[in-house]
């Protein structure tokens, strides 16, 4: 992996699943307990925001027993070592690439630890419970919601993410399934504008054919193995 001088990197599911976070596949967890239509849609919201504002408190809980893994600190690794253009987008709402020591994250769906006012459409970090209708910080009003993008809703910042396509040398893929579109598509608007691609995923994923290479297993060995390739090159 010579003469790269961008890079622009999509993470899912899969590298957060390695810290213990469910994803909407573990067999036992906690979107297993709800229907994806009634709690990550805004027709869901509408209906029973109570059932919603419960199911993201608790998983903003569940982040305080988690840590982040070796991907997520090969990646900060990479941040800080790389001497070129870097773009790091997840579709994790989860803090783990924060803390694992990355400065610089694009949460396309998101975040977790972050409110949205649907008065004065302010954005609030956030780290306390919605589901008791705390005031918003900046206008009072008791109408919070997660800053979560839900099935149906524009993930954010996709004009910054194709651009940084268009420019990049190199796509890599880490944990993602390849069946969420737009994220799905990013292969490919990379191979058109002449990147080379990687997959670096459990299993392969629905989308492993638009790669150059993939990778399979476990992304806490994969994930700091490409890094060093990439470092050391």
């Amino acid at each position: 992996m010579t003469d790269i001088s961008s890079i622009v990197i999509l993470t899912g599911a899969g590298i957060s699943a390695e810290s213990g976070i469910d994803t909407f596949r573990s067999a036992g967890g906690l979107w297993e307990q709800h229907k994806v239509e009634d709690v990550a849609t805004p027709e869901g919201f509408a209906r029973d925001p109570d059932l919603v504002l419960g199911f993201y408190d608790m998983r903003r809980e569940a982040l305080a027993k988690v840590r982040p893994n070796a991907a997520h600190t090969a990646l900060a690794r990479l941040e800080r070592e790389f001497a070129g253009e870097l773009l790091l987008v997840t579709q994790n709402v989860d803090d783990l690439h924060e803390r694992g020591g990355s400065d610089q994250v694009l949460h396309m769906h998101g975040e977790l630890k972050s409110a949205l006012c649907l008065s004065c459409e302010v954005r609030s970090r956030w780290d306390a419970p919605m589901a008791c209708r705390p005031p918003c910080p900046v206008c009072q009003a008791s109408s919070l919601r997660p800053d979560v993008v839900w099935f149906g809703e524009m993930p954010y910042q996709m004009e910054r993410i194709y651009a940084a396509l268009q420019r990049a040398d190199l796509f890599v893929s880490i944990g993602t399934s390849g069946a969420v579109y737009p994220a799905a598509g990013f292969v490919q608007e990379a191979r058109t504008a002449g990147a080379q691609t990687l997959e670096l995923n459990l299993e392969p994923s629905e989308g492993t054919a638009h790669f150059h290479e993939a990778r399979h297993g476990p992304a806490g060995a994969l994930v700091p193995q490409w890094v060093e390739e990439v470092l050391s090159a």
